[in-house]
């Protein structure tokens, strides 16, 4: 199968981002994409570097505008599509929610981020109620997709429940970048870690990891931080955590990945990490901390 990975800049001007989405979508088609993976909340800026009860106004419903539009797209050219939006639940109940487009333009299914980040310029808690509809992959016409999104790709145990459910890949829609004021080698230890944890899912789980990030750069509103630098670095692992693709840190680029899902099987066969798993010894997951 064909993967396409859009990893692009985006302005204010949600419409010419679209566009611009639009045309880089049909780029991968032209080169065979059957599957192709949008950057976290791709419509517009990554707008949690400020609290603004404004931003609210931006959120939509799912079935809703996006998933109308870009779904007339999927179906015109037959592609499945991961998309990334802001939605409103109910009035006062935001998620940050994954919407997976079957090639016939319906919806497939939903992922509601899990883990919701609450740093400097990342506010998300402000703007997104933590999701409630588990790990649980999305069957589609290319396989059954383990998607979720950018802080949840931090945590081994989302990425081990989306196999044992029977994800055949799992995706990860993301917006993750540096602060300036950060040292090179502070910078280069952060990109690293972010690929290595990613690629450690891959091999964990034998099982293949696609990443999605945006590039360029987007200032802070309030100007209390210097903005982020989105780092790129979108890359496809195989399942021994391999790379079959990476993009540059600071370029627009359309990645398309040929990928084998019966690799899987090949791997687990030969580390069958699965099969010695220690549940009856793991119970202690499911605390906060053990003293």
């Amino acid at each position: 199968m064909k993967i396409g990975i859009i990893q692009q800049t985006n302005t204010a001007d949600i419409h010419a981002n679209i566009a611009k989405l639009e045309q880089n979508i049909r780029d991968c088609v032209s080169q065979g994409s059957e599957l192709i993976v949008l950057q976290e909340l791709h419509n517009g800026l990554y707008f949690c570097q400020t609290e603004d009860p404004a931003i609210f106004d931006h959120a939509e419903s799912i079935p809703g505008p996006s998933t109308i539009s870009y779904g007339k797209l999927a179906k015109e050219l037959n592609v499945v599509l991961v998309l990334s939006l802001f939605e409103k639940r109910a009035p006062g109940l935001y998620h940050n929610t994954a919407v997976v487009i079957e090639k016939d333009g319906t919806i497939a299914g939903k992922y509601r981020k899990m883990h919701i980040p609450d740093d400097p310029a990342y506010y998300e808690k402000f703007y997104f109620t933590p999701g409630d509809l588990g790990f649980e992959p999305i069957q589609t016409s290319v396989g059954k997709l383990g998607v979720l999104v950018c802080w949840d790709q931090w945590y081994p145990e989302a990425a081990r429940l989306m196999a044992m459910a029977g994800a055949e890949i799992l995706i990860y829609p993301t917006a993750i970048g540096w602060e300036s004021t950060d040292s090179t080698v502070e910078k280069t230890r952060q990109t690293d870690a972010w690929i290595i944890a990613q690629r450690a899912h891959a091999v964990a789980n034998g099982i293949h990891v696609v990443s999605c990030n945006r590039t360029g750069y987007e200032s802070d509103p309030s100007g209390i931080t210097n903005g982020i630098q989105f780092w790129g670095n979108s890359f496809v692992a195989g399942p021994q955590g391999e790379f079959l693709a990476q993009a540059s840190n600071d370029k627009e680029e359309n990645l398309v990945v040929d990928i084998d899902l019966n690799r899987t099987e090949v791997v687990r066969r030969m580390w069958p990490f699965f099969r010695d798993r220690r549940v009856d010894a793991f119970g202690d997951l499911t605390k906060r901390w053990r003293s």
